[in-house]
């Protein structure tokens, strides 16, 4: 195997992981209020069966998933402008036509299927991105390190006082100030709800009609409000690439340093984290606190631990049926994610088999595993007979302004 060939095999491999991965987190979003995503017990009581679904995903999916999706984004942003300069063309003209497109596909998936979408924000932190893809790696690793760092202390900090209230507000011993701080909190927390509860039981049409008016800018508010977070992790990913890394370049032991490093220090901060969540019932405010600020680090770490161990055994796993089926999700993952988000909408949604709300994270578990059958099962034979996922083909297209062979 070439070393190109090597690269995108790998490349594509732990990107198959991630967006299998992403659905266990997104599962929630689809089937349930945006409340339910940061604790089991909203929008219903939750069973202590739930309560395990709900703590695997954490330790196992929770920030991982998108962290590792996001460097992978990084990296593919250099290799794409690598591949363009090599055949003689405008790279930095092409990536930027790219990235256009790609946000006006983000809002599309926003609009016409999912509040959740995260390709309007890659795009958009994208753009920034290009302009630091000059670099050098170490300034590059050192200057995402402490932008990703300080723009969660800063939120770790600042959700103290609400913590500190619900905290309070269950024990039964919060000042009338806290008392108040806590209610306000719930009393949104409620409405959001209760209004999402009636609207994602409805028709198609009201969603969409929602999310063109009332919610409109959302997805331009998530790109901004996350851009501290998503722009490191890009560069994390561009140093990465530079590197070596999804080359191979790396030696084993460098590799299990940084994979026992990443899963053991970031596993160990998200196990205790669990644990105190978990002995309180998973509260919503505190979880919403760690799932947005205190836990951010530790995913990174782990994510990167992920990567380090995935590249490990790329090379054993790329020869079984499993590593090129992932491969193959992995070189779909576009077509992947929206189809995921057609699919679970049409499984949960009022316009759909209407199931929004009705199930506990345990039974969405099921929901995943579906989830994951269907992309492993499709994406290989679809690359037997076709050179690119459907919807990676028409991004190809769009961004090259030609028509590009479809059909092997």
């Amino acid at each position: 195997m070439s070393p190109t060939h090597h690269r995108i095999a790998a490349l594509d491999l732990i990107r198959g992981v991630a967006v299998l991965g992403i659905l266990a987190i997104n599962i929630a979003g689809f089937a349930e209020p945006l409340v339910a995503t940061a604790t089991p017990h909203l929008p219903h009581p939750a069973t202590p069966l739930d309560e395990w679904a709900f703590a695997v995903s954490f330790l196992v999916f929770e920030g991982k998933m998108r962290a590792l999706f996001t460097v992978l984004f990084g990296a593919s942003m250099l290799l794409f402008l690598e591949r363009a300069e090599t055949a003689g063309q405008d790279a930095g003209r092409l990536q930027l036509r790219r990235l256009g497109w790609l946000a006006l596909f983000g809002y599309l998936h926003f609009a016409l299927i999912w509040w959740g979408d995260i390709l309007f924000t890659y795009a958009i932190c994208g753009f920034f991105a290009l302009t630091f893809r000059g670099m050098p790696g170490r300034p590059a690793v050192i200057f995402a390190a402490a932008v990703f760092t300080l723009y969660h202390l800063s939120g770790a900090v600042s959700s103290l006082p609400a913590i500190s209230a619900e905290q309070h507000a269950g024990q039964g011993s919060a000042t009338p100030v806290q008392a108040a701080v806590h209610r306000e909190a719930m009393l949104t927390k409620t409405a959001q709800m209760e209004h999402e509860l009636a609207l994602y039981r409805g028709n198609y049409s009201d969603q969409v009609l929602d999310r063109l008016t009332d919610q409109r800018l959302f997805p331009l508010a998530m790109a901004i409000g996350s851009i501290c977070e998503t722009l490191p992790l890009m560069l994390l990913g561009m140093a990465l690439y530079r590197s070596g890394f999804f080359v191979g370049a790396w030696p084993p032991g460098r590799l299990k340093a940084m994979a026992a490093a990443g899963i053991g220090l970031g596993g160990g901060v998200t196990l205790g984290a669990l644990a105190w969540a978990w002995s309180r019932h998973f509260p919503p405010v505190a979880m919403n606190a760690l799932l947005a600020s205190w836990m951010a680090v530790p995913h990174v770490l782990m994510a990167l631990g992920y990567a380090a161990l995935l590249m490990l055994g790329a090379p054993r796993l790329l020869a079984t049926g499993l590593g090129r089926r992932l491969v193959a999700a992995g070189r779909m993952a576009f077509t992947n994610y929206i189809a995921t988000s057609l699919v679970m909408t049409a499984v949960f949604h009022g316009w759909g088999l209407g199931l929004f709300a009705q199930l506990g994270d345990a039974a969405q578990a099921g929901f995943v595993l579906l989830g994951w059958v269907l992309m492993l099962a499709w994406s290989k034979p679809w690359l037997a007979r076709f050179a690119q996922g459907p919807l990676e083909w028409l991004w190809r297209c769009l961004t090259q302004w030609r028509f590009v062979a479809f059909r092997r």
